[in-house]
């Protein structure tokens, strides 16, 4: 899971892409959107605004390796967030699921309507 946010926050989008499975499933419940599939997430990642970074504040993972949790903070510009997420993982060790969770609801910025399916 340290090569994902490594691999994110240094816009590395090919080595981003390869800790995902190719049917991963994204999802934001603050704003109800789902993703699906690798490079739809992929671009997800590298279409997002602004000049964001994260750093990992906490990781704890279940024994077999197929699920984990983990704290981060995020900035963007001179605002800090924390945020919680939740992985599952395939028996290679890709991640199949990424549910995203904010401090705080809010509307989905437009112009990703191509990428994901509000529920």
């Amino acid at each position: 899971m340290e090569t994902y946010w490594a691999t994110a926050d240094a816009r590395d989008w090919d080595a981003f892409a390869a800790t995902l499975a190719d049917d991963v499933v994204y999802e934001l419940p603050q704003t109800r959107e789902r993703i699906h599939g690798k490079e739809r997430y992929v671009r997800f990642n590298q279409e997002y605004p602004g000049d964001w970074h994260i750093r990992i504040e906490r990781i704890v993972a279940d024994a077999e390796g197929l699920q984990a949790a983990a704290r981060t903070e995020v900035t963007a510009g001179p605002e800090e967030t924390h945020a919680i997420h939740f992985f599952t993982f395939d028996d290679r060790g890709l991640i199949t699921g990424v549910t995203d969770f904010w401090p705080e609801s809010y509307e989905p910025p437009e112009g990703r309507e191509h990428l994901v399916e509000r529920y």
